[in-house]
């Protein structure tokens, strides 16, 4: 950053100019002064600017030897005029961190010069320069010594922003109906010519008239954020969906032109109503069906319980179930702990869709029977033919139907023909199945990835793409996750949080920690 100042009897100017890109500033100061403060204004001015670009490394070139050299430290600041414009800009240099300081002599510094007084002719580039000039005036503030400490940042400028208050959209009509004025604009003349129509004013009021001949008064942009809140959440309020809470503000007798948007988007942000929403049951995202390409690649896990208890003292069930030929195993449990699923998970694995429904039918009334059952629904299960996979899962595991009671007492055709069979026959014919499992197994995988692609079309038709990105905050569905109508409390929030996205996995689901730090488990993004 190139920097300079000029002074003179008709008045005083300070130019600085950036290197690269070339950012050319002029300001007129409001005030006569000495050449030293007039050299010290154009650094400030410079030093303000990058501040406010958030620059962390900085050069100066200043072609003023004693400025350069009393902020170097290497002169003593004698003049008190210049000491409150000394310590300003130490204290920009503070706040920018990294700035270097280096004296050249004015015949190398002639765009910043030029710049400073104003020069007729100014040849920076080739291409055309336009040069802001401005009227500006840098007062320093007084920094006592105590206000030092206490008002030193950590390489932070705060800087204050005022807000424009927008015109009020009334306004023109209130103008026009009133005084017959309008607005300058073309097109908003025409506009407000159209737009009055509808309108009346009446005391300075303005007011809308509505299809149904009713009189509505307009709101400005602080009014109606108070109507809608008093209509939402107020004594009244009910709480009602951004449609009806439209309604209820029209039929209260107000206006303005974007009240069904408004509307939408407040009860939208209502905290209350996000914590007691109603549960998303659209997936967020398409259906990824597990590929099982052979038996016993992969398996499903669960518990189901607690139950009702058994004569046993059974409340829980392990449940497996083998992706591909949907051979499943389970065991009852009286309390689930590390140590008794360690001991089951080398021969079972966990899966729960489709016995529980099987065992309430084969349980006596009393259901306290049901842990001395589950053997019983398990053969059931095993024995009867799955969808996905048009076979039974006892076929697909040993290659053969399992031999029914039913069939040893009226025997079958498979078991007449076995009957007749010597012992080395019936072992080749059991050799000649097991040859033919392949093929079965093939044909059976086949069977099953078409039923997923046709589970995924059916699963996809309901989509509602939801995804988070890492920082969002997030509400969760309260655990345990209630799915009946025994809801314990009726009062009681559906949703927990909120919660920070902290990672983002695929398929959906994502790692989320709460507000005091503590996380929780992957959660699944429907949730």
């Amino acid at each position: 950053m190139y920097v300079d100042g000029a002074s003179h009897k008709e008045g005083a100017g300070a130019g600085v100019t950036s290197e690269g890109e070339v950012l050319p500033y002029s300001f007129t100061l409001t005030q006569n002064c000495s050449n030293n403060v007039a050299e010290y204004q154009a650094l400030i001015f410079g030093l303000e600017m990058a501040v406010d670009t958030k620059q962390r490394h900085l050069k100066v070139y200043g072609d003023s030897q004693l400025v350069i050299n009393q902020l170097l430290g290497l002169y003593e600041v004698k003049k008190p005029e210049l000491l409150p414009y000394h310590n300003y800009a130490k204290r920009l240099m503070g706040w920018l961190g990294d700035v270097e300081l280096e004296h050249l002599p004015r015949r190398d510094n002639k765009q910043a010069d030029a710049l400073a007084k104003l020069a007729s002719t100014l040849s920076m580039t080739d291409k055309e320069v336009r040069i802001p000039i401005c009227k500006s005036w840098v007062i320093p503030p007084i920094f006592s010594d105590d206000e030092d400490d206490v008002l030193q940042e950590e390489e932070n400028h705060v800087m204050e922003v005022f807000e424009v208050e927008e015109e009020d959209w009334r306004q023109p009509l209130v103008d026009y109906l009133k005084y017959g004025k309008l607005p300058n604009d073309p097109r908003w003349r025409t506009d407000t010519r159209r737009r009055a129509a509808r309108f009346i004013c009446y005391k300075s009021t303005l007011y809308r008239r509505s299809f149904e001949g009713m009189f509505l008064r307009c709101l400005s942009d602080d009014e109606k954020d108070q109507a809608m809140e008093e209509a939402h959440s107020g004594v009244c309020g009910a709480h009602q969906s951004g449609p009806k809470l439209h309604f209820r503000i029209k039929r209260m007798g107000y206006y303005w032109p974007t009240m069904v948007k408004d509307c939408i988007d407040y009860a939208k942000r209502c905290q209350a109503c996000q914590f007691h929403a109603n549960l998303i049951h659209q997936p967020p995202e398409p259906l990824h069906p597990t590929v099982a390409s052979w038996p016993f690649d992969a398996w499903g896990l669960d518990v189901v319980g607690p139950i009702t208890k058994s004569s046993g003292g059974h409340l829980y069930i392990l449940a497996a179930v083998d992706y591909f030929s949907k051979w499943a195993e389970v065991v009852p449990l009286k309390e689930v702990k590390k140590e008794n699923v360690s001991d089951f998970i080398r021969i079972n694995i966990i899966y729960r869709y489709g016995v529980p429904s099987l065992l309430k039918k084969v349980v006596v009334k009393s259901k306290r029977d049901w842990h001395k059952k589950i053997g019983e629904a398990l053969w059931a299960y095993r024995t009867t033919v799955r969808t996905p996979s048009q076979s039974t899962p006892y076929a697909l595991v040993y290659g053969v139907e399992a031999v029914l009671p039913f069939e040893q007492q009226i025997p079958s055709l498979r078991i007449a023909i076995q009957e007749g069979l010597t012992e080395e026959e019936n072992a080749r014919l059991r050799l000649e199945e097991l040859e033919a499992l392949d093929e079965k197994r093939l044909v059976a995988q086949q069977r099953l990835e078409c039923y997923q692609a046709r589970l995924s079309k059916a699963f996809n038709k309901k989509l509602r793409p939801r995804s988070f990105q890492v920082g969002d905050l997030v509400l969760a569905v309260r655990r345990p996750i209630i799915t009946t109508h025994r809801t314990g409390n009726k009062f009681l929030s559906k949703w927990d949080g909120p919660y920070v996205v902290k990672e983002v996995y695929t398929n959906g689901a994502y790692k989320l920690v709460a507000e005091d730090g503590l996380r929780i488990s992957p959660i699944n993004g429907k949730l």
